[in-house]
């Protein structure tokens, strides 16, 4: 029963006398609930992103029972419901399309139900971010409990990561130097247990990123799926968002500009993917928080990378598990946050960390012997190829094409690359600048991951097997290479990226954070009178109205008009 003095959201449905009361009451009561569950007390909505269609989340119907434990045992009530689920394994053309569509969704079905505070279950990429900028924009107490990674994959004695070797093994085939049955082996070990991928690709890193933030519990992140700690850290967020319930600890309470500039920070030091960047400029602009692309170029200046993790290192998230994972990270960084800043557990980050070791200095690095020196993480590129800015992982990139000019080869569809790049006559050297566009928020639509396009076959056969790629698409996290995202405006708006044509030069300077497209104005000027803009991508439902409003990739790719929230307010009666 709920201890505190002021009245609950939920008490408008359960509490309600007359006809309402009995209508609300009545046919949840078919779910055989005692009668003392409507007294007042705290209702917790369990928000699951479960579904067989995504099997990095196919476990989180488990972890929401162990959520439902503590918020009975805190004198809750838990009610679990379902949200869309983005998988990435299986959706087409990409699960970006869909992110700011379960962000409506959740936002919505939260706002419409008697609900007091919201725990969210995520786990595979979008997931995360899209259950939290709904929430963002409703603003109830809330906790987020990600369902941890795989165990490593295994493969002939080594461990392997997933994503990173799909990338590197299939590029092997194409070389010649991997069999297919050799490719089908890795296939069976690298996914073996429950959980999203083992390596820091973009459903690791916003997991670290929101523990980060403050609105996962500390620890949560790392734990294997398969860890029965991990289950013993949901029992625990059960307990705790019914106290935040009762203390009123909002959400945006928790997300400040500190814990954003927090959180980039962290990201920096695990070798984050650059999709991070896409979704905390969106889960900002849902709270108001002034956040631009280039705070994650200035703020992690001075970030050593210390996580030595696939893609940019050798460990994979069940080794950072063990060796103290996201609070062992922060220990380290501690002198570069903001350690006041108070997070879902109730205490402060200088709390949450203290006392944090790290047990394998192999697997995290210190301020002083770090994995990769300050500025290995992403930065922000911009010039007359990208006006509004561009990124770059340079932990996953080739020092030597840090400063690069080259041709540029242009494609105007990924799959005309992908036919192109198997072919052995392709006019194609290392110094070309490989450029493939209309891959960009509204392009697709949807805002791929297609930027780390193959390499020509032709150059992989000679041993390269990097080179410059531009793209206005973004890339897996589990990805790698010297590929250049986000180019804003994408080339579908008519950004410069359309202009490109092949042969042109292109300058890349990484120290300069420059990115030139070496074509003199009068001719971009001509290139711009000539160019069309694309015929609209759908003319009915979801894709058109997303084509229509999604913004560019430097303000998230949100919809424009769900930029900010409503609020909590209780809606007008039903019947």
């Amino acid at each position: 029963m709920s201890t505190t003095n002021r009245p609950l959201r939920s008490g408008q449905w359960f509490g309600a006398e007359g006809r309402n009361g009995f209508i609300h009451r009545s046919w949840m009561r078919n779910q055989g609930f005692a009668d003392d569950v409507f007294d007042g007390r705290p209702v917790i909505g369990i928000a699951t992103t479960w579904s067989e269609l995504t099997p990095c989340n196919a476990h989180l119907r488990d972890l929401a029972e162990s959520v439902k434990r503590g918020v009975w045992e805190s004198g809750g009530l838990p009610l679990e419901f379902s949200a869309m689920s983005l998988g990435e394994p299986l959706m087409r053309p990409t699960t970006m399309l869909y992110r700011n569509l379960l962000a409506m969704e959740l936002e919505e079905s939260v706002r419409a139900n008697p609900l007091d505070g919201v725990v969210l279950l995520s786990g595979c990429d979008k997931t995360t971010p899209g259950l939290l900028m709904g929430a963002a924009s409703v603003d109830l107490p809330t906790l987020m409990m990600t369902g941890g990674p795989m165990l490593n994959g295994k493969f002939r004695g080594q461990d392997i990561g997933s994503g990173t070797v799909v990338w590197r093994f299939t590029e092997e085939m194409r070389a010649g130097r991997m069999s297919a049955a050799d490719c089908a082996e890795a296939e069976v070990g690298m996914s073996r247990s429950r959980g999203h991928c083992m390596t820091m690709g973009t459903a690791s890193t916003m997991a670290c990123v929101t523990e980060a933030l403050g609105v996962q519990l500390p620890g949560a992140a790392a734990v294997p799926a398969v860890d029965s700690r991990r289950y013993a850290l949901a029992h625990a967020a059960g307990r705790r968002i019914t106290a935040m319930v009762e203390q009123d600890q909002r959400l945006s309470t928790v997300l400040t500009r500190h814990a954003f500039e927090n959180a980039i920070r962290v990201n920096a030091a695990i070798g984050g993917s650059t999709n991070a960047v896409v979704h905390l400029l969106a889960i900002a602009g849902r709270l108001g928080v002034p956040l631009s692309l280039e705070d994650f170029d200035t703020l992690t200046a001075d970030v050593p990378m210390l996580a030595n993790l696939m893609p940019s290192g050798a460990y994979l998230m069940e080794d950072f598990a063990y060796a103290g994972g996201v609070p062992a990270v922060m220990a380290e960084i501690a002198p570069l946050l903001h350690l006041d800043h108070v997070t879902v557990s109730g205490k402060s980050v200088a709390d949450n960390i203290s006392g944090a070791q790290c047990w394998n200095r192999d697997v995290i690095g210190t301020l002083a012997e770090p994995f990769q020196p300050a500025g290995s993480g992403t930065v922000v590129l911009r010039g007359s190829l990208a006006p509004s800015g561009a990124v770059l992982k340079v932990s996953a990139a080739s020092a030597h094409l840090l400063k690069h000019t080259g041709p540029a080869l242009v494609f105007d569809r990924i799959e005309d690359y992908v036919v192109a790049a198997d072919d052995p006559d392709l006019d194609v050297t290392s110094d070309t600048v490989i450029v493939v566009r209309n891959a960009g928020p509204r392009g697709y639509p949807g805002f791929p991951e297609v930027g780390n396009v193959p390499m020509p076959r032709r150059l992989l056969a000679d041993g390269i097997t990097d080179m410059v790629r531009i793209s206005d698409a973004r890339m897996s996290g589990t990805g790698y290479g010297t590929c250049i995202l986000h180019v804003a405006p994408e080339a579908s708006v008519g950004g410069p990226l359309a202009l490109v044509r092949t042969g042109d030069l292109v300058r890349v300077d990484v120290p300069a954070r420059c990115l030139e497209l070496l074509v003199d104005d009068a001719e971009l000027a001509q290139r711009r009178a000539a160019w069309q803009p694309p015929s609209p991508v759908a003319d009915r439902g979801w894709v058109r109205l997303y084509s229509e409003h999604v913004l560019q990739a430097d303000k998230g790719a949100d919809l424009d008009f769900l930029v900010g929230g409503s609020g909590s307010a209780v809606p007008r009666h039903s019947h």
